[in-house]
């Protein structure tokens, strides 16, 4: 399964008593593949270390690099094209484009500014954070 992160969800997630955290313990765990784009990276970057400092954003990047070479669930995408998905919030965009690319099943997010791409004819499906840990979890 292959799966693209809004910033908040990441956010969220990284804090280990947080109820989204599961979603990393399966990403580390192998259950599904994370993809990602250097945008979105730079978002990753610029959001944790604005609100955690450079050193959860360091930590973060180098898991993400150990995941990419020993377990191949990091999958970084360069997207030839622009869907245009999301109108309401346009740099929202990234993460769609991504995600489309890479054939993701979800795009894991409680933003409502993705909620088009639910019937834009792409594969891709938003989903809530807590519906995705409740569908890992069946």
């Amino acid at each position: 399964m292959i799966v693209c992160l809004d910033t908040n969800t990441v956010v969220q997630a990284l804090a280990a008593h947080h109820p989204f955290h599961p979603i990393l313990d399966a990403w580390v765990a192998g259950d599904w593949a994370w993809a990602v784009t250097t945008p979105i990276l730079l978002e990753y970057e610029e959001v944790l270390t604005r609100l955690s400092g450079p050193i959860r954003w360091r930590k973060l990047a180098r898991l993400m690099d150990l995941a990419e070479l020993t377990g191949g669930n990091l999958l970084r995408v360069t997207p030839s094209f622009h869907f245009q998905v999301v109108t309401a919030d346009p740099d929202d965009n990234i993460f769609t484009d991504c995600a489309i690319t890479a054939g993701a099943d979800y795009l894991i997010t409680e933003d409502q500014h993705f909620a088009p791409l639910a019937d834009a004819g792409y594969k891709t499906r938003p989903i809530l954070p807590l519906d995705f840990i409740a569908q890992l979890q069946r």
